[in-house]
C-alpha cells in the first residue's frame, strides 16, 4: 500500500529513497555514537569535547528528521526503529565504559568520515535520479564535513 505518491518514476524513487533509508540509518547511529561519547567521555579537555559532542548529536538528529521526512514525501515510509540501525549501522563507535578525551575525539573523526564517504555516494547515485534529494544530501555531507575538521583539529599534533 502507498498512502503517499511520489512525482518521481519508480526507479528514481527507489535510488532516492534507498540513499535516504541509508543516510537515516547513519544519522540517527551518528547521533547514538556522539550520545556514548558524550556520556562517557573523560580527561583534561573533558567540557570542550562533551559539548561538541552534543553539537553533533543535535546535528545528527535534525539532519535525521529531515531525511525521513524527504523519504515520506517520496511516498516510501522512512525505518528508524532501533532494530533496524541496529542491524544496519556500521560506523565506529566508542568501546563501553569511560572514554578518554583524545579516544573520544578520534572515534568522532573516523565516524564523520565515513559517514561522508557514504553520502558522497549517495551524491552520486541521486545526480540524476533525484536532483533534490541529492541537494539534501550536500547540504548534509557540508556539515558533517565541518563538524569532521573541527574534531580533527582537536588532536593536533597527533
Amino acid at each position: 500500500m502507498t498512502a503517499v505518491r511520489s512525482t518521481l518514476p519508480d526507479d528514481a524513487r527507489k535510488i532516492s529513497c534507498e540513499a535516504l533509508q541509508d543516510t537515516l540509518v547513519d544519522l540517527l547511529g551518528l547521533s547514538l555514537v556522539g550520545k556514548q561519547a558524550h556520556w562517557n567521555v573523560v580527561g583534561p579537555r573533558f567540557r570542550s569535547i562533551h559539548l561538541q559532542l552534543d553539537e553533533v548529536v543535535t546535528t545528527a538528529r535534525d539532519f535525521a528528521d529531515t531525511v525521513a521526512e524527504r523519504s515520506a514525501a517520496r511516498g516510501v515510509p522512512p525505518d528508524g526503529r532501533p532494530e533496524t540501525v541496529a542491524k544496519a549501522f556500521t560506523l565506529p563507535a566508542p568501546k563501553e565504559g569511560w572514554v578518554r578525551d583524545s579516544d573520544a575525539v578520534q572515534v568522532m573523526v573516523e565516524a564523520l568520515q565515513d559517514a561522508v564517504g557514504r553520502l558522497r555516494e549517495r551524491i552520486d547515485a541521486t545526480e540524476k535520479a533525484d536532483p533534490v534529494t541529492q541537494d539534501l544530501l550536500i547540504g548534509i555531507t557540508a556539515e558533517l564535513e565541518k563538524q569532521r575538521w573541527m574534531f580533527d583539529a582537536e588532536n593536533f599534533p597527533r
